[in-house]
């Protein structure tokens, strides 16, 4: 089973590395695991004084309001910038690992156990779109329907572990048209909104199950990218996905373009790759540090990476070269957002932060 600090180690390295751990439930080899009623996937999660204090672990902007999302089921949003933070209704207490809006109603996020939320109102109310026992079902049901045993195997052994595999990032292109990727190479696509969400680990080349941290679209193109420098593309709304033979072997975490359409590849190791071509050929750029890179964002002058030691690294020029900020009381970040005044919004272990709007320059 994944706990907090196990899927946060692969986010913040020293705390946010995914490792498989025993299942919380005693099981024989042919039964899954049991789910209780106090299981976190179906108990709501708990309002708190101390929620922005709290691990957050994703944050974006929809409109002029901030959401950001985190350990224990937390729902944060803000209308004021950032100087203020309030909790919402949420129907599950997992940790949350990712949140995306298609526009300034429609949102999504996901986290543990397999669980997709939705929400149609900005990020005020939020209900249960699918999770791991369903996720579980519909993987079987496919493999069974696919006669590929290999996918009925992965299935299998997915079934006998419960429901116990993190989405890690969530992604619409409008909003009936989305994904979601995880752990162990999950991954899950809906044409409606998410009313049906349908297993689609047939069409992504991962048979070695690596972990998908990274969804990115492109005018052109749709990337996934995650553990041990996976790579994939799609090119058009559609289709099966390839992979892309790309030449760093470390995780990716972030995976963002620039103004001018440069690819921006970070994550373990404080390394950043570009790519001018869709991803197809790559350089490697040196930043300064070898801390990973944990996030990153686009804001106005250029791309903001943050790092788990708390510093930022700024670049208005597509990545070729890298300012470093660094602050007498580091802040590190596991989610980058800016704000619509311009503020930079940090989301990581010690809850949120706002600082100054970044100064780019480079040279």
């Amino acid at each position: 089973m994944f706990k907090l600090n196990e899927t946060m180690q692969h986010r913040l390295l020293a705390l946010f590395l995914l490792t498989l751990v025993p299942a919380l439930h005693a099981t024989t080899a042919d039964e899954p695991p049991a789910v209780s009623a106090q299981d976190p996937m179906r108990r709501s999660a708990l309002q708190s004084r101390l929620a922005s204090r709290s691990v957050l672990v994703g944050v974006v902007r929809t409109g002029a309001r901030l959401v950001a999302v985190g350990e224990r089921g937390h729902v944060l949003i803000s209308d004021d910038n950032a100087r203020n933070w309030r909790q919402v209704d949420v129907p599950v207490s997992v940790t949350l690992t990712a949140v995306h809006f298609a526009d300034e109603r429609a949102g999504w996020a996901v986290g543990h156990s397999g669980v997709i939320l939705h929400s149609s109102d900005g990020g005020l109310s939020w209900r249960k779109q699918l999770d791991g026992v369903q996720a579980n079902q519909l993987i079987s049901e496919a493999a069974q329907a696919s006669g590929n045993e290999a996918l009925v195997q992965r299935a299998n052994r997915f079934a006998k572990d419960g429901p116990d595999k993190p989405f890690l990032a969530v992604h619409f292109s409008d909003t009936k048209r989305g994904l979601a990727v995880g752990a162990y190479g999950i991954a899950f696509s809906t044409d409606d909104g998410g009313q049906h969400w349908r297993p689609i680990l047939d069409l992504v080349p991962n048979d070695d199950e690596r972990h998908l941290y990274v969804i990115h679209e492109t005018a052109n193109a749709v990337y996934l990218a995650g553990e041990q420098g996976l790579l994939v593309r799609r090119q058009g709304p559609q289709g099966k996905f390839e992979r892309l033979d790309a030449p760093f072997r470390s995780t990716v975490f972030n995976l963002l373009s620039a103004a001018d359409g440069t690819l921006l590849a970070s994550g373990l190791g404080g390394k950043v790759y570009r790519s001018t071509d869709q991803g197809l050929q790559w350089d490697a750029v040196a930043p300064a540090g070898k801390v990973a890179l944990t996030a990153g964002v686009l804001v106005k002058g250029g791309v903001v990476l943050g790092n788990e030691a708390g510093q930022l690294l700024l670049t208005d020029d597509g990545g070729r070269s890298f300012k470093t900020v660094s602050s007498s009381q580091p802040f590190p970040a596991a989610g980058l957002a800016a704000a619509a005044d311009g503020q930079l919004v940090v989301v990581g272990p010690r809850g949120v932060q706002a600082m100054a709007a970044p100064s780019f320059t480079t040279n």
